[in-house]
């Protein structure tokens, strides 16, 4: 192999230095410091040997440090002067990283980890730095040691010691104390040290990334779920894929595996399966395989250990297969930290840890993970679904009051009369001599669930039931399965003739009871009923269908919506005194077709009447769905404040329900509500959160829970949580893109502003772009236009000016196919024009500049001539355009004077400080008289703009005095400060006599000492 050269060594450790942490890059890095050292350069060698110290930290392989650190260290005993204080200053700060990596490596004796502890003190001693550094070090190695006491006076010595250049930040220093005291127990101490990291206000390379991860298991012991919540959205983002963050990651697999969220778990641990091996640092694979451990234990809990997990060492594993194999592999690195510490600490805290038990039953995350698959062996995951229903009172202990109860249950409709019978069926079973009738109830429940299923053998089941009963002597109870026979048979797609002979039946059925049997009025109600609806289904199939004309006649006044509104109508004036629940029923009916009559006015009272009927009636759970519904009918007629009581209602009267689906319908309703009011994001949050739990307990997840999750993104994002919400909108992305354009449009949008936010901008302009391309066929191609436009932004935000240039240039097209989009193709043009002073600013750039400023103003001038212009945002635009031409001019002006500094040398000037006009400026430098020209330009641009925001208004006194400033330091630089202070004074006096509450504070103040500057 060629040796390799020192430029393409110097080249390659810069390259190296900006490459993603991982192998490869130590990989490279190894290959360079060999270069390096054989080039015979010790400057470059130490250079190398810094990179590689540096590459290996920030990986999985952080102990292999360790060898290159002793030859840096050599090569500075060897010649301390040749090290820069720089040099010699990282030399010294890499002691803390080998310090603790000697402490993680059970392979390096006791004695050698505690002679390099000694080492780093005497040679920082000798160095003059704080023993700060050292007594922390020295706190880990005692306790991993078992010697608490050597540790509790190391932890009193590192707070007690003074801070230095040599200390850790502040944020790293409050992980380890925040560390300290959750192992002593102290959880809310913990908590309060690792306040001002969380909140953002220390922060580093991997602060909070690593006490987000740490706060959880703290924070779901004392109770805060919520927070710990948003600590896994917001910590796992910054960790994912962060090869020297595993330990973090294990943590956050941990948390989910603790909180019944073992499928998000799973998905974190595919994400990193490449590290589901051993790793060179032992101590990280510990802390990452532990982590995991605890899922994949929970896993087999809960029957998944035949479930395939990830691959071991390319080896395809079952959930109990890779168990296995990594807990073995993890207690024998415990137990070897143990040999060397002589304790059993190690191993005490690993098996503590992969032997916990969950802290939650179930917290929602907001973000969509897969369904677990049935379990292939065991019972599986329980039902988990928030603790917001309260159903019957509890299961008595006497049988007979047990049954009577779910009958009372059954009788009115109570959503928890399945669990009643449920219980009732085991308790039968085990009786000596079952209960005829109770017999007869347990296969009419499950009668009534197969017919809600659609079974094939749900007719059968119901005319055994109908027999048993009417054998029993239990004629009501036969009525109304004769009645489910009939409703059986509509919803199989039986022959009309068929249902009607049916229906007729059940009719007979119900009004052959006697006279006297409080049942009875009921009874033939809810045949009248039942028919009514089913009839009008019935017409439908037999009408003929004129598929060209259906849509245009659907709400023709003989149509058969007509039909059944007169016949509901009909219901409702004779049973309205007599069956309550029934009538509720009909208007709610009622109401739907009025809405989908378009007559919203109707439909809001009619599903208010059914909603007030159904609590009278004692059945409120039956009042959630037209609440629902009506909150949404009040927000489209402009009546927030009743939708918001509505929805409001529903989620009250919803606490017994046990329908998934309509526990989701209600939340997300009054989450929209809120966030539609303006207010009330964080309430607005919980709503979406809960909604999006019971759509995916209803197996919805891409339906309803796609939208909850995007409900529950905005109210993050109106919270000022970008984080969160970009999590958990990724998440649903991929089931918004299949609900149509316009979704993936706002989806992909939505995705791209908050990642623009987070200081992300080139997946932000992915986003931009992808949701452009799906806008690419609407008729208007203003929103696409706009999203180019923000791609281009973003893009330029990234480093990136020629893909850049390529999106302003599709957004300009794109405006200017619009043909009313004059202010937005000026702001491109004006992008346009600073992109191109990105490189270089010359005069090929500053001439480009000129002529895309010039074009805007051309823009601007001809839609100003259109009657409905807007001429103060057109007049505003233009004087913005004027203002950074001028700064245009400006830059280029002040890229020749650093240049002169930085060669310390005036090219305009003769030997004796004369400027001679005449002489000829060096290549591409400016002469003296064009200097002039240009800043003489530069102040007549900015006049003209200040006379324009003059013109409109002192609401656009901030713009004027920002041009006026920078024109006034610009005839400093002329030699004419008192033509500066001049306009500035005017100012004041004109600012003064205006009225105080139009004059921004600040500008006063800042003009005043503007003139004091320019007249001292």
């Amino acid at each position: 192999m060629t040796a390799m050269t020192r430029d393409e060594i110097e080249r390659g450790l810069a390259e190296n230095g900006e490459a993603p942490n991982g192998a490869a890059r130590n990989a490279h890095a190894e290959v360079l410091a060999a270069a390096a050292e054989a080039c015979g350069d010790p400057a470059l060698f130490r250079s190398a040997l810094d990179n590689l110290i540096n590459a290996y930290l920030y990986s999985s392989e952080s102990s292999k440090m360790l060898v290159p650190f002793a030859r840096l260290l050599q090569e500075y005993d060897k010649d301390p002067g040749a090290f820069s204080a720089w040099e010699a200053h990282s030399l010294y700060w890499q002691f803390k990283w080998v310090a603790t990596a000697i402490s993680d490596s059970p392979g390096i004796p006791l004695e050698s980890a505690t002679g390099w502890l000694d080492e780093m003190e005497r040679r920082y001693r000798i160095a003059g730095h704080s023993e700060r550094p050292v007594r922390e070090a020295e706190l880990w190695l005692a306790h991993a040691t078992g010697d608490d006491d050597r540790a509790e006076r190391a932890f009193g010595r590192w707070l007690a010691a003074e801070r230095d250049d040599m200390s850790d930040c502040q944020a790293c220093e409050l992980n380890g104390q925040g560390q300290y005291a959750v192992l002593h127990g102290n959880d809310d101490e913990a908590l309060d040290l690792w306040k001002p990291v969380l909140e953002g206000d220390l922060t580093c390379a991997e602060e909070p990334h690593r006490v987000l991860a740490t706060s959880l298991l703290p924070l779901l012991r004392l109770g805060r779920a919520d927070e710990a919540r948003a600590h896994h959205l917001r910590g796992y983002r910054m960790a994912r894929g962060n090869e020297s963050l595993l330990p973090t990651i294990g943590k956050h697999i941990e948390f989910c595996a603790l909180t019944g969220n073992e499928s998000r778990g799973l998905e974190i641990l595919a994400e990193h399966a490449g590290h589901v091996a051993p790793l060179a640092n032992v101590d990280d694979q510990l802390a990452f395989h532990g982590g995991v451990l605890v899922l994949l234990r929970r896993l087999e809990q809960l029957g998944h250990g035949g479930s395939a997990a990830v691959p071991y060492e390319g080896v395809p594993r079952t959930v109990s297969e890779l168990h296995e194999v990594l807990y073995a592999g993890a207690l024998d690195i415990a137990r070897r930290f143990d040999a060397r510490n002589g304790t059993s600490r190690i191993s005490d805290r690993f098996l503590a840890r992969v032997g916990r038990e969950p802290l939650a039953d179930v917290l929602p995350l907001g973000v969509r993970s897969a369904t677990l698959p049935p379990s292939p062996s065991g019972p599986g995951a329980p039902p988990s679904a928030p603790a917001t229903r309260s159903g019957p009172a509890a299961t008595p202990a006497d049988f007979a009051e047990l049954v009577e109860r779910a009958r009372r249950a059954r009788d009115v409709g109570h959503p928890g009369a399945g669990a009643l019978w449920a219980e009732v069926a085991v308790r039968q079973d085990a009786r000596p001599e079952p209960d005829p009738l109770v017999s007869a109830d347990l296969a009419d429940h499950h009668a009534l669930a197969a017919a809600r299923r659609g079974a094939q053998e749900a007719p059968q089941l119901l005319g055994a039931v109908r027999d048993a009963y009417r054998a029993l002597g239990r004629d009501e109870r036969a009525a109304l399965a004769e009645l489910r026979l009939a409703g059986t048979a509509a919803q199989s797609g039986a022959a009309p003739a068929e249902v009607r002979e049916l229906f007729r039946a059940a009719a007979r059925a119900a009004t052959a009871l006697d006279a006297d049997e409080p049942l009875r009025a009921r009874r033939i109600a809810l045949v009248e009923l039942s028919e009514i609806r089913v009839e009008s289904y019935l017409r439908s199939v037999e009408a003929p269908h004129d598929h060209e004309h259906e849509h245009e006649h659907a709400d023709a006044p003989g149509d058969g919506h007509a039909e059944l509104v007169a016949e509901l109508t009909a219901f409702v004036a004779a049973h309205a005194d007599t069956a309550a629940d029934l009538v509720a029923e009909a208007e709610e009916m009622l109401g739907r077709l009025a809405l989908s009559q378009g007559d919203p006015e109707r439909a809001e009272a009619l599903l208010a009447a059914a909603a007030v009927r159904a609590v009278a009636a004692g059945r409120p759970w039956q009042a959630v769905d037209p609440l629902t519904l009506r909150a949404g009918v009040l927000m489209s007629l402009g009546r927030p404040a009743e939708a918001e009581e509505a929805a409001r209602a529903g989620l009250e009267h919803a606490a017994e329900v046990v329908d998934a689906e309509a526990q989701g319908a209600v939340r997300l309703t009054l989450a929209d509500i809120l966030l539609r009011r303006g207010e009330a994001a964080r309430e607005a949050a919980a709503h979406a959160l809960a909604g999006a739990h019971w759509f995916d307990q209803a197996g919805l997840s891409a339906d309803g829970g796609a939208q909850a999750r995007l409900m529950l993104a905005r109210a993050y994002a109106r919270d000022g949580r970008a984080a969160e919400a970009a999590e958990v909108l990724q998440s649903a992305l991929p089931d918004l893109l299949e609900h149509g354009a316009e979704q993936a449009v706002f989806g992909r949008e939505f995705l791209g502003d908050l990642l623009r936010e987070l200081g992300e901008p080139r997946p932000a302009a992915e986003q931009y772009l992808l949701a452009a391309e799906a806008a690419a066929d609407w008729e208007n191609p203003r929103p696409q236009a706009n999203l180019a436009h923000s791609a281009a932004e973003a893009l330029s935000g990234a480093g990136l000016p020629v893909e850049a240039t390529a999106a302003y240039g599709r957004a300009l097209e794109l405006y200017r196919r619009t043909g009313d989009a004059p202010v937005s193709e000026v702001r491109v043009l004006r992008s346009l024009a600073w992109l191109g002073l990105r490189e270089e600013v010359g005069d090929a750039g500053v001439a480009r500049a000129r002529t895309l400023m010039g074009e805007a103003v051309s823009v601007l001038e001809a839609a100003a001539l259109a009657p409905d212009a807007d001429s103060a945002e057109l007049r505003s635009e233009l004087a913005q355009t004027w203002h950074q031409l001028a700064q245009v001019l400006d830059r280029r002006v002040g890229e020749d004077a650093d240049e002169d500094e930085d060669a310390d040398v005036d090219d305009d000037a003769d030997a004796d400080g004369s400027v001679d006009d005449g002489e000829p400026a060096a290549a591409g430098r400016l002469g003296a008289a064009q200097v002039e020209a240009l800043r003489v330009e530069e102040i007549e641009l900015w006049d003209r703009a200040a006379g324009v925001y003059a013109e409109l208004g002192p609401e656009y006194l901030g713009d004027r005095f920002q041009c006026l400033n920078n024109a006034a330091w610009t005839e400093q630089e002329r030699g004419r400060p008192a033509a500066g202070a001049a306009r500035i004074s005017a100012l004041i006096d004109e600012v003064g006599a205006l009225p105080e509450e139009t004059v921004p504070e600040w500008l006063l103040p800042a003009a005043q000492r503007l003139v004091i500057q320019l007249t001292a």
